[in-house]
């Protein structure tokens, strides 16, 4: 297959099979690759929901081979961006990267071997995507196919919240609307229709395969401290081959395991958003040379992370939905092997949760403020002068993500159009009602994000089929009993020695109290 637009050239899937072996060694593709690959090439946009190790990077990885021009991928992290660019060097495929590692003059470079056509496929995190002159170069260099990666960071009823991606929309009409690739592992049939929601997209085919996992075990360790905590972690690790991830909920406690840790015998690295990128990435280095045994982390690592020998992933506190633990402990055992995820459950980790909850989105008068000031500016300048967003923030007196999210807000509600980084007030709100409904928004997600909280909960605490339970969650129908989780294999009555409900979340079941 020769270099092509998409939509304009019949697929010939025995060239592209064979292109497929010869570059990356694959020999046939996996379910859900193909549809989704024939989705790109025919310039439709789409949405592919594979559970982690399906392969989803081949899905736009192969297109960008042989579409004429760039492929586009944001991506969150810049631990998964310098997994794909490395892995891709493997295969003899050069992959551009912009994000925050680089220096100045690494940038510059970067930028002008895109406007040149050096790279097929370009790396972006979503905040570079709100620099004009990024946009610029992108634009030189033209795209054809514009990826989003872990596409559950965009939807505001995900698990991982960030005002960058309420941008991505802008970003995909300035470069002249190419078509759309959003890929994740796990989403709810609300994300996935946020997801299209939010990016605009047109005419989707959707591909959603199933979220088990059959060669992970799932398990929930009731723990009443710290110290109980502890003894269950040396437990596991101990008798645990391979290597394998803890993640917590805070800062202070991934510190705190990062040096406890190694004064039990066992070589650990941590990582999260408050250490020094380069801290970052040396400590997935290492992490990937196995020279750690564990890697004690939030939220921030392991995504898209492609190492095979992750043999267990505990939890060391309940993250905040089951969106968030499942793409957690998908990153084990992705070569297939049998691999566990072990939950240590306390009620008291709720409040963690609680806590963050109350400050992620604004509140109601943070909106009216914003506004009332988009408003005040607008009347007092020109017809068609634009309001910078630093200016904004700085007269509201709000933080920046905070800004964004009411501009993106605004933008969604058709009252502001934001261009590059300045806005332009459209209309005023026509009824009470509108603005109060605008006011209000997030304090409907807030309360989803509680119920998604709750959830979270209830699987800790649950006696039936744990997958079964993740897969009723995800909208699966009639799921049935996995019979690889600790509920199947060994009642959870007979584990406490009391009597629990067969089901939680049915009508006549009650939670477990622990």
């Amino acid at each position: 297959m020769q270099k092509t637009d998409s939509g304009r050239q019949p697929i010939d899937w025995r060239k592209l099979s064979d292109r497929a072996r010869d570059q990356f060694g694959i020999r046939r593709f996996r379910p859900g690759q193909k549809e989704l690959m024939e989705a790109v090439f025919k310039g439709y946009d789409a949405i592919g929901v594979l559970p982690t190790g399906a392969g989803k990077s081949l899905t736009y990885q192969l297109p960008a081979l042989l579409l004429e021009k760039s492929v586009l991928v944001v991506s969150p992290l810049l631990s998964l961006m310098q997994d794909q660019q490395e892995k891709l060097e493997t295969f003899g495929i050069e992959a551009a990267r912009l994000d925050s590692t680089l220096s100045t003059s690494e940038k510059k470079e970067t930028i002008l071997e895109i406007k040149a056509g050096v790279q097929d496929l370009i790396y972006v995190t979503p905040e570079h995507l709100e620099k004009p002159v990024h946009l610029e170069s992108f634009r030189a260099r033209g795209v054809s196919l514009f990826v989003v990666d872990e596409a559950h960071c965009v939807s505001q009823w995900g698990h991982d919240f960030r005002p960058a991606y309420l941008a991505l929309r802008h970003a995909i009409e300035q470069l002249g609307r190419p078509p759309v690739l959003a890929l994740t592992a796990t989403a709810t049939p609300e994300v996935i229709d946020d997801i299209i929601r939010q990016l605009g997209m047109r005419k989707v085919r959707r591909t959603t395969l199933g979220v088990e996992r059959t060669n992970i075990f799932m398990e929930v360790a009731f723990t009443v401290n710290a110290q109980a905590k502890h003894d269950k972690i040396l437990e596991l690790i101990r008798r645990e081959t391979g290597t394998g991830l803890i993640y917590v909920a805070t800062v202070k406690a991934a510190d705190e395991l990062r040096q406890w840790l190694p004064e039990q015998g066992i070589q650990a690295g941590c990582y999260h958003g408050k250490m020094k990128a380069s801290l970052r990435q040396d400590t997935q280095r290492r992490f990937m040379d196995n020279e750690f045994k564990v890697v004690v982390a939030t939220k921030a690592f392991g995504m898209g992370i492609d190492k095979s020998n992750i043999r267990f992933v505990i939890h060391y506190n309940f993250p905040d939905s089951v969106e968030s633990y499942y793409q957690e402990v998908g990153r084990a055992g992705r070569d297939g092997a049998p691999a566990r995820a072990i939950l240590l459950f306390q009620l008291e980790d709720k409040r963690i949760q609680s806590y963050f909850l109350g400050g992620k989105y604004p509140g109601p008068e943070e909106s009216r403020r914003y506004f009332e000031l988009i408003r005040r500016l607008a009347t007092s300048r020109p017809a068609g002068m634009g309001i910078r967003l630093t200016e904004l923030k700085n007269l509201s007196g709000l933080s920046e993500k905070r800004s964004k999210v009411i501009a993106a807000q605004l933008d969604g509600a058709g009252i502001i159009r934001r261009e590059r980084q300045s806005v332009h007030l459209l209309r005023d709100f026509q009824t009470d009602e509108e603005f109060e409904s605008f006011l209000s928004a997030y304090e409907d997600r807030h309360k989803t994000d509680h119920e998604k909280l709750e959830a979270m909960m209830k699987y800790g605490q649950t006696a039936q089929c744990r997958t079964a339970y993740i897969r009723t969650y995800f909208g699966e129908e009639n799921p049935q009993a996995c019979g690889h989780c600790d509920n199947c294999l060994v009642p959870l009555e007979d584990r406490l020695g009391i009597h629990v409900a067969p089901t939680l979340g049915s009508e006549e079941s009650s939670p477990l109290e622990v």
